[in-house]
């Protein structure tokens, strides 16, 4: 996992969280007096750092990101958790994972192998969020299900394959979102978990939406059913 992030919003999520090590910037301007040590430095050093990122001038070492256990996302009531089955796009996650945290999601869940984790482009991507949204990494995705399952949790997967429009479902009900891969959709045995398959509605020549998009449209369908 990354411990550096780079960008304004990143880097003063981090700050205002007390994780940053030590912070390299084009301008002291913002930072004098916040108690951080810090270099100034030139735009070469900055791009370096960021692996030619959209860095804004600020680059800043941190203490690791501290990954989730999913029990700490389960609630007895409306919990919404959103589940990743095999998301490969990097930009992908962290726009999911800023999404998440401002909707309100309780946790986002991701495979260990053969997925996307969390690194500093997601951190980037993610402007902050990060600093707030519980994150876990779990080895079976299916297991996790059924444990989720035990807790209550109705679990509701995304697919041009549905029989239901998004919003032809009640989400008042603990809920686990899951969001399938860009180019292969749900896994077989993840969608069989399934209580509810969903369909976004496609009326263009193109048949399917970024999987961050999609995320962000059926997760706010959720919050505004349960307004």
């Amino acid at each position: 996992m990354s411990n550096y992030v780079y960008g304004r919003n990143s880097f003063f999520e981090a700050l205002k969280n007390d994780r940053i090590i030590f912070a390299y910037v084009l301008n002291d301007k913002d930072i004098r007096d916040k108690g951080i040590r810090y270099k100034v430095t030139d735009r070469k050093t900055l791009d370096r750092l960021s692996g030619n990122g959209n860095h804004q001038g600020y680059v800043a070492e941190i203490k690791e990101y501290k990954l989730s256990e999913v029990k700490d996302m389960i609630r007895e009531k409306n919990g919404l958790i959103v589940m990743l089955d095999g998301l490969e796009d990097v930009h992908n996650l962290g726009a999911i994972i800023r999404t998440a945290e401002c909707a309100g999601v309780d946790g986002v869940i991701y495979k260990s192998h053969n997925s996307v984790k969390v690194n500093d482009t997601v951190a980037k991507v993610a402007c902050g969020a990060l600093e707030y949204m519980k994150v876990a990494e779990v080895t079976n995705l299916v297991n996790t299900l059924k444990e989720l399952k035990k807790h209550g949790y109705w679990v509701v997967g995304s697919d041009g394959s549905g029989e239901q429009l998004y919003d032809q479902i009640s989400y008042d009900m603990n809920t686990v979102l899951i969001i399938g891969s860009e180019g292969k959709g749900m896994s077989r045995l993840v969608k069989e978990e399934c209580d509810y398959i969903v369909k976004l509605p496609m009326a263009g020549k193109v048949t399917s939406l970024n999987a961050s998009v999609a995320a962000g449209i059926l997760i706010y369908n959720i919050v505004r059913m349960r307004d």
